[in-house]
């Protein structure tokens, strides 16, 4: 890749969107998201895919700006079930205050739907996940468990009212909670996908060269995902993402396989990671909750080691 100095994140450290600038007082922010249906109801389908790509923009400190819809769909299937993908799409978008400008459909066997998103922020306000500083604290904005949910539903196992309640947070944008973020300054950001709590927390140790420790007890789960995590209803995202930090990270001896699992559970819009200097995280905390964020804060960053990992659970 050629190197640019107006590109201030690129690949480097596997961050939620690329940041350029473009002028002394602006920089724009650029990441594109789609997947299959994670719900039957095409309308929140909708939701859910534009509030996760949205997300990106929010990790990085910036104000969505512009998005264009990225479409599969089936010929054989009905375009009103299309059309309703899309208006969920929209809707998010609308209550982003970003612009919903076009975009591109193909023919497919399977169903998808995401957004290219492109927001703003100031060259000087860019979060990134590699600036997490030795005796920050960090908050996570929404619950983990989204994973064994989602599989659970496909083969009608989750749990209605506990069900609803996870869709609600999947469709639930992180503008309030990157505003809060904001008013209060942290010193880095990411947002809890696909790659689970561990995965993203890791990049933000690697990233930061600092060492993250997560207290168990602490990380929010969804009511009802223990029970679903024991039942075996785990996601094969899950396996891969254990599989990947493998020798990376440091877990509890006396840990059992199911609450592991939650914590390599892949997340769809999941809340934002945010390291903050300790002596701002009550007053961000407050913060959070006065937008009606129910935040936990589950560890701290450490001074890292040589030949330590860089993530450990207690």
């Amino acid at each position: 890749m050629l190197s640019d100095p107006k590109l201030l994140v690129g690949l480097g450290t596997s961050d939620d969107a690329a940041v350029y600038l473009v002028g002394p007082d602006v920089a724009i922010i650029q990441t594109v998201d789609f997947f299959t249906p994670v719900v039957d109801d095409p309308f929140l389908f909708g939701q859910i895919a534009a509030a996760n790509a949205l997300s990106d923009i929010y990790a990085m400190g910036g104000k969505p700006l512009l998005a264009l819809n990225i479409v599969c769909f089936p010929s054989c299937l009905d375009t009103g079930i299309l059309r309703q993908i899309l208006q969920g799409g929209a809707d998010k978008v609308k209550e982003a205050g970003a612009l919903l400008a076009g975009g591109h459909s193909i023919d497919d066997n399977e169903p998808k739907y995401g957004l290219a998103v492109t927001g703003t922020a100031k060259p000087d306000e860019v979060w990134a996940n590699a600036a997490a500083q030795v005796g920050d604290v960090l908050i996570l904005t929404k619950p983990i468990g989204t994973g064994v949910f989602l599989t659970a539903n496909k083969v009608d196992l989750a749990p209605g009212e506990e069900f609803a309640l996870v869709c609600d947070y999947m469709a639930q944008l992180n503008a309030a909670a990157a505003s809060a973020a904001r008013e209060v300054g942290i010193s880095a950001c990411t947002d809890i996908t696909g790659f689970g709590l561990l995965g993203h927390a890791y990049e933000v140790a690697s990233g930061s060269a600092a060492r993250l420790e997560i207290y168990l007890d602490a990380v929010p789960l969804f009511p009802g995902a223990i029970d679903l995590a024991r039942q075996g209803l785990v996601p094969a995202g899950t396996y891969r993402n254990r599989d990947n930090l493998v020798g990376k990270i440091v877990l509890p001896s006396s840990i059992p396989a199911y609450q592991s699992d939650l914590l390599f559970d892949p997340q769809t819009s999941g809340g934002l990671l945010l390291s903050v200097p300790a002596a701002k995280s009550t007053a961000l905390m407050a913060t959070l909750q006065q937008r009606g964020i129910t935040a936990s804060a589950i560890g701290e960053v450490v001074a890292a080691n040589v030949g330590e990992p860089l993530l450990e659970v207690l």
